[in-house]
């Protein structure tokens, strides 16, 4: 059985998750970043610069810089492709797998109160 938020209730559910977010030690990942990290962890690998371009619907450069600041962060790493050279690929990493799970924990919580 499904529960179906009211738009208040999803409202506040990400108000309190962002807020969450802020107040703990984790990075601040902006929506962008989020949105690529979320479709790394998720969806099957391989994942390439340009696959996750057009799945989000941005540039190549955009998706470089994200890239660039989560791999700072350690929450992916890039490799590149043995089988085609001009690939690069992007892979998941074990702080950002530990990320991803607290910030599940945190959303699972906060959903509970609603």
């Amino acid at each position: 059985m499904s529960h179906v938020l009211t738009t208040a209730q999803a409202l506040t559910l990400w108000h309190d998750v962002a807020l969450a977010m802020v107040r703990d030690d984790e990075p601040d990942l902006s929506v962008r970043q989020m949105s690529i990290l979320l479709t790394i962890y998720l969806e099957a690998p391989p994942h390439t610069v340009r696959d996750l371009a057009r799945k989000l619907g941005v540039s190549k450069p955009v998706i470089t810089r994200a890239l660039d600041t989560m791999g700072k962060l350690e929450l992916v790493s890039r490799r590149r492709d043995e089988k085609d050279r001009r690939n690069v690929l992007i892979q998941r990493t074990v702080k950002g797998a530990l990320y991803l799970e607290r910030l599940a924990d945190t959303i699972g919580k906060l959903s509970q109160k609603l």
